[in-house]
């Protein structure tokens, strides 16, 4: 009797929670089936990773322009491949002098992360000699925006880079120009454009309050005469390394790159990540060698092949489904503790709308990247809700034409139907 008792009472309480799932699955088809959502392209797919249920599924098979939310390819990539220690150049000492090249490590005179690892290793040595033939790849990624060049997102990408590959401009307290190798390059004047296109020189107001970051042209021989004006002394470039075992300097931890590469969605640091990858899987530093890689072994199981062509998710020429994205999430937190996953992902303000979180007060229950450009916005991460679950989800949209303000407040309402009803 006591038996049936209890299988009642299960029977019950499996009846009443199905019921529930699909009275929240039917308010969420009500939002995405509206006359806002009818002329854009959306999908959503919302998995419980404990039960491996898929709560909810809408257009999770097709294909989208991610934006930004393939920086969680490359996260996952570089966590697979890379040290936790950042690989910050590599290098021979022969007689007197030191033979060395880079890794892509992003951080070598950084303006923000300010990593001196590599700076101080350098200085201490006398005579230098710089391989740059180990950079086999192009300084911008397949379909960048060709009138991107003069802005700070589109860091042009190499083998060594300096300064993030931008020049930092600004007047408060004093006038300052950051390498202060271009000083001579800087004209002080207002301009429709903040660089010339095909040469490193650039436009300043002095007038102007704010910091102008400005990437500049990543020429050999430029990262060479910054390098030797910064550490003050010649070097030599050379046509291969001399034989014999490389040595590894290792700077910057690298959670340091990956919170930035996440919260600050750092597309400079997202391009050099898949070559630091490239670089611990081969001899060359090229960033497909990276993706092809991680896609061959680690992401096999991937529910629909991507097509992936950079690490920013600046191209267009990017294509990702919600389901495969959904995957990544589940390996990361499979892989990664909670602590640490959601310390690289930004936790979600969802009254500013979907911006970092930053609140004194209250606890934030999404915890992921967004994704935007013109007519695009993704948002894809980890979402908790008041029953103490972890939902992992991807919600992406193209082609809409409504206001980002409007799309966001109707993502939230969805948002809310999950951390309530589950």
């Amino acid at each position: 009797m006591k038996n049936n008792l209890l299988l009642f009472i299960i029977a019950c309480v499996t009846i009443s929670c199905a019921g529930l799932k699909n009275k929240n699955a039917k308010a969420i088809d009500r939002s995405l089936e509206s006359a806002f959502f009818k002329n854009q392209f959306t999908g959503l797919v919302v998995i419980d990773p404990v039960s491996k249920d898929t709560l909810y599924d809408h257009n999770s098979d097709n294909y989208f322009i991610p934006a930004s939310n393939t920086k969680i390819f490359t996260l996952y990539t570089a966590l697979k491949t890379l040290p936790k220690k950042i690989p910050a150049l590599k290098y021979i000492e022969h007689n007197d002098t030191l033979f060395f090249e880079g890794t892509g490590d992003p951080s070598f005179l950084h303006h923000y992360l300010k990593d001196s690892t590599a700076f101080k290793f350098l200085k201490s040595k006398n005579n230098l000699a710089l391989y740059p033939g180990n950079f086999q790849d192009t300084p911008m990624g397949p379909g960048w925006s060709w009138d991107d060049y003069e802005w700070y997102y589109a860091a042009e990408r190499n083998g060594f880079p300096v300064y993030g590959n931008v020049v930092m401009l600004y007047e408060n307290p004093q006038h300052t120009i950051s390498p202060n190798y271009f000083e001579d390059s800087v004209i002080n004047m207002t301009n429709l454009n903040n660089r010339e296109i095909h040469r490193n020189r650039f436009y300043f107001d002095s007038n102007r309050k704010d910091t102008l970051e400005v990437p500049f042209i990543t020429k050999t021989s430029t990262t060479k005469a910054i390098l030797e004006h910064t550490l003050q002394q010649p070097i030599s470039l050379i046509p291969k390394m001399p034989e014999g075992d490389k040595k590894m300097l290792y700077g910057i931890h690298a959670d340091s790159l990956y919170t930035r590469l996440m919260h600050e969605s750092d597309n400079f640091i997202a391009e050099q990540l898949l070559i630091l990858s490239s670089g611990m899987l081969t001899d060359t530093l090229n960033s497909k060698n990276a993706r092809n890689y991680i896609l061959k072994n680690d992401l096999k199981g991937l529910p629909q092949e991507p097509r992936w062509v950079d690490g920013s998710g600046l191209s267009r020429y990017n294509l990702f489904t919600p389901q495969s994205m959904v995957y990544v999430l589940d390996q990361l937190y499979k892989e990664v503790s909670t602590d640490r996953l959601f310390n690289i992902f930004p936790a979600i303000d969802t009254s500013k709308p979907f911006t970092n979180w930053h609140g004194k007060t209250g606890s934030p229950y999404l915890f992921a990247k967004s994704g935007s450009m013109g007519n695009i916005y993704c948002l894809s991460g980890y979402l908790k809700t008041e029953s103490g679950k972890i939902l992992i989800f991807s919600f992406m949209n193209n082609n809409f034409r409504n206001s980002s303000a409007d799309l966001k407040n109707r993502m939230r309402n969805v948002f809310e139907q999950l951390r309530t009803g589950y």
